[in-house]
């Protein structure tokens, strides 16, 4: 394999970064406030995606008989979301006993 650059990659406006561009590199949460302002910087710098839940879920292993687990599966998409909603609904129906 050739170690020459291939000419049709090269992009003169966005050169290879070399180690002394690493050393001076600056986190966006430095550098985008004093090139944007701190109101658009911080918008910029959101985090994207849904927010974390109080209390996620937790992935577990759990051993159902097929019967359960077809009759979820049966219905489409969400089976696992509707197994969680049954238990919730026994644990209502059965508090205090």
């Amino acid at each position: 394999m050739s170690k020459k650059p291939n000419p049709e990659l090269i992009d003169d406006e966005n050169p290879e970064w070399t180690a002394a561009d690493f050393t001076e590199a600056r986190p966006a949460n430095e550098v985008l406030p004093q090139i944007f302002g701190a109101k658009v910087a911080h918008e910029m710098l959101k985090p994207r995606g849904r927010p974390r839940a109080e209390h996620p879920k937790e992935r577990i292993n759990i051993r159902l008989s097929h019967e359960v687990v077809e009759y979820f599966k049966s219905e489409g998409d969400g089976w696992q979301t509707r197994i969680d909603s049954a238990l919730r609904q026994f644990i209502t129906e059965h508090q205090g006993r």
